[in-house]
């Protein structure tokens, strides 16, 4: 960190270094840095987390699955379009559709293998099943709607809401969530700290220099300025470092994701606002120093003179 000081009471030209180190020199710019790719990273996985969960959520908040689990082919087809008819005088009804047998075979393929369910159809039945989508969300009221008017036309009917069966996973992703949140204040808490450090270390390495410029009238303040300035360029440099490696981590991250076709991980994509929070990452990271750096500077000068 290089910052200078126009002494008052000596020549206009005449400058006194006091913390004599160039600009992006030295181990502060670089602990920023890091400080900083960590935190975009942090926030950015904790912007995918909430994306996702409030896509899913709103997605799935008013589904109903109901399942025909009726071992009999031909009985099962029959209470199916009963069950179908009977829920589309529902007045909270947004949407309905029995899922097809393909769809049914494509969801088994994986673990009967390709061909097997339809041969072993007989084997091994397949409950029908019956895609239910409300005006608002699966209220226990609206669970117990759907069951009466199922159970009369279709006794081997399940209803579930589709929200119950993500819900751990909806309650993991939340404490991911709150844990990225955590990080991000804790590295900020850190960022504080080293710079806090830095300052005092510089504080006493010239404090004889600093004794002078008081002596040729020099302010708390005027001093302050300096290393608050001084700390800002290299906060303000190490942050634009850290952001880069960090985008570097996120877009490549974000690729390997997209590669799994996942709903969740499709939902958690990143919106144009959540880049504006990123991009405001090493802005406050450069006034927490700068803040730091001064308040500090100025409480160990008031102990010092």
């Amino acid at each position: 960190m290089l910052s200078r000081l126009r002494g008052r009471g000596l020549s206009g030209r005449r400058r006194a270094e006091i913390i004599p180190e160039g600009r992006m020199a030295g181990p502060m710019p670089w602990v920023i840095a890091i400080m900083v790719a960590l935190t975009a990273i942090a926030l950015a996985a904790g912007l995918a987390l909430g994306n996702a969960v409030s896509s899913a959520r709103a997605e799935i908040d008013g589904g109903i699955t109901v399942q025909i689990i009726e071992p009999r082919s031909e009985l099962r087809a029959v209470q199916a379009a009963r069950a179908v008819e009977a829920l589309k005088t529902m007045p909270s009804l947004a949407g309905l559709r029995l899922v097809p047998q393909e769809e049914l075979d494509a969801l088994i393929e994986p673990w009967l293998g390709t061909g097997i369910a339809s041969a072993t159809g007989s084997a091994i039945p397949v409950p029908a099943l019956i895609d239910v989508r409300l005006k608002g969300p699966a209220t226990p009221a609206r669970l117990r709607e759907v069951a009466y008017r199922v159970a009369h036309v279709a006794p081997s009917a399940r209803i579930d809401a589709q929200s119950n069966w993500l819900r751990p996973v909806f309650e993991a992703m939340v404490s991911l969530q709150v844990l990225s949140i955590a990080l991000v204040a804790l590295l900020a808490l850190a960022l504080a700290a080293a710079v806090l450090l830095a300052a005092r270390s510089a504080l006493g390495a010239n404090r004889d220099t600093i004794e002078i410029v008081h002596l040729l009238g020099g302010t708390d303040a005027q001093v302050a300025r300096v290393f608050q300035r001084s700390i800002g360029y290299d906060a303000a440099g190490g942050g634009t470092v850290g952001l880069a490696l960090a985008l570097v981590v996120i877009l490549a991250l974000a690729r390997r994701f997209s590669s799994l076709g996942a709903g969740l991980v499709d939902n958690g994509a990143l919106a144009w606002t959540d880049w504006l929070l990123l991009a405001l990452v090493p802005v406050l990271a450069t006034l927490l120093a700068m803040v730091t750096a001064r308040f500090t500077v100025l409480h160990a000068l008031r102990r010092m003179l």
